[in-house]
């Protein structure tokens, strides 16, 4: 794989959150950097974008959330001063959806900083985009587009060694073969892919360090083991945290110092290579335990990724759906789905993840004929729900959840109703790739109606409120 990116200098559109900040020395110091700035002007937002503001407020909140899509679009917060950042007001403008927060005071060429910012977000989000990425790990939910963001970054950007974490089935191998492929090192080696939990304990020091001819009975030839193999490239240990304790001590050495003997040996070896480990244990509480070696653990986990279940992407289920029946079918034509196979996948479990979905749909395929979509007979009588299919209300116990947090956080009703339905926008029109006509249909309103609420939308983020000051909205 060899995604290429595209070095020109990045462009970025601008908001203002206060008529009180000098906005003319900001947009010209842009300009001399490089960067293409473009003012907002109640049009929709899309692509990388600066906030500018001189307040952290509510108001400042929604402006993040809402031009971020909740952080699937990159977006800089900059405070024009350095006290507006004081005691810890970054922290929210993150949780809104803000990718990072400076003060424009504070640093020495502002300027200079947010082009490198820019350009690196520009980098990765190619990166991220390439069809080498998107056509083997698909997705467009939140979670899952940060992931892969922070695995671009570190695969590309550094060399640290890095621990995959998650559930069986999230395509953690998927992930360690994504690295590999990015990394940029030049003469890279090859990627060599070793299952902790299939070493036999007897054979273990064959299978990592390798051994001389003659050291145990079997021993006809000489071996490279994983570490020799990978020497210049990538170790890909898969299910680390089934390695036994003594198996960990010795391993250490070898990923600490790059320095290891063959078994039947006294000579010492060099390698070099870069570590990714993939694990569905928790190695934290492994290592609380005891069962898990701590100085192993921080060697390991330079960098950490997390991969979400599909529990946690739900919205990832269809476009995941339609990516497996188009491998299942080899070519042989795209098939939509019936409403009702579309909304039986979307809603069943997958206690195996992504793996599980795989499975489901090839099963599916096989027993689909002709050119017609793939309906419900197509789906197993095994997998078939009952006549007791539950109907779906969308008013759960985690919907209520959300609104007695809001609630215990002070959030009036007119907060409450205000931040349902921008959400509820929001996610239409990203759904719809920004088509406001489309996003209006499935939200039951009128084309002028959607065009609307989004202006009443961005008038509040002109006005922002001082923290402490709230909304009194009448039923």
């Amino acid at each position: 794989m060899h995604a290429a990116v595209n070095t020109r200098a990045p462009s970025a559109w601008i908001w203002f959150c206060s008529d009180r900040i000098a906005q003319d020395p900001i947009q010209r110091a842009l300009t001399a950097v490089g960067i293409d700035c473009t003012l907002l002007r109640g049009d929709a937002a899309s692509g990388p974008g600066l906030v500018f503001f001189d307040a952290v407020s509510p108001a400042l909140c929604d402006v993040l959330r809402e031009s971020s899509g909740g952080g699937l679009h990159r977006v800089l917060a900059v405070a024009v001063t350095v006290p507006v950042l004081e005691g810890g007001q970054s922290w929210p403008l993150l949780a809104a959806g803000a990718s990072d927060v400076l003060a424009w005071d504070r640093c020495p060429d502002p300027a200079a900083a947010i082009l490198a910012r820019l350009t690196r977000w520009n980098a990765i989000d190619q990166l991220v985009r390439s069809p080498d990425v998107r056509d083997v790990l698909v997705g467009e939910s939140r979670c899952w587009i940060a992931a892969l963001r922070q695995i671009a970054e570190v695969a590309r950007f550094t060399d640290a060694s890095v621990l995959i974490t998650g559930e069986s089935g999230t395509g953690k191998e998927l992930v360690a073969r994504l690295i590999h492929a990015l990394d940029a090192r030049p003469a890279k080696g090859a990627l060599v892919v070793l299952d902790c939990g299939t070493v036999v304990p007897t054979l273990s020091g064959s299978e990592f360090f390798g051994h001389e001819r003659g050291a145990f009975t079997g021993a006809v030839t000489s071996r490279d083991g994983a570490f020799a193999t990978a020497s210049g490239g990538t170790l890909f240990l898969d299910e680390v945290g089934e390695l036994p304790l003594q198996l960990q001590t010795e391993l250490l050495r070898v990923i600490q110092e790059g320095m290891y003997k063959r078994v039947g040996s006294d000579t010492w070896r060099s390698t070099r290579f870069r570590l990714v480990c993939a694990t569905n244990r928790d190695l934290l509480q492994e290592k609380a335990s005891g069962r898990f070696r701590s100085d192993l653990y921080f060697r390991i986990a330079a960098w950490t990724c997390h991969l979400p279940s599909l529990r946690e992407r739900v919205e990832d289920i269809p476009l995941l759906s339609r990516h497996f029946l188009r491998e299942a079918r080899s070519g042989a034509g795209e098939l939509d789905l019936d409403p009702a196979v579309g909304d039986f996948l979307a809603r069943r479990a997958y206690p195996g993840n992504v793996r599980d979905l795989k499975q489901l749909v090839a099963r599916m395929a096989h027993r689909h004929e002709g050119p017609g979509p793939m309906t419900a007979g197509d789906v197993p009588p095994d997998e078939r729900p009952s006549q007791t299919w539950d109907s779906g209300d969308w008013r759960d116990a985690a919907f209520e959840g959300c609104v007695r947090r809001a609630l215990a956080y002070g959030a009036k009703l007119g907060d409450i109703a205000r931040s349902a339905t921008e959400i509820a926008v929001r996610i239409a029109v990203a759904e719809e790739g920004g088509n406001l006509r489309r996003a209006a249909v499935r939200l039951g309103v009128t084309d002028r109606a959607l065009q609307m609420r989004r202006a009443a939308s961005r008038e509040r983020w002109a006005t922002p409120r001082r923290p402490g000051e709230g909304t009194h909205n009448s039923m």
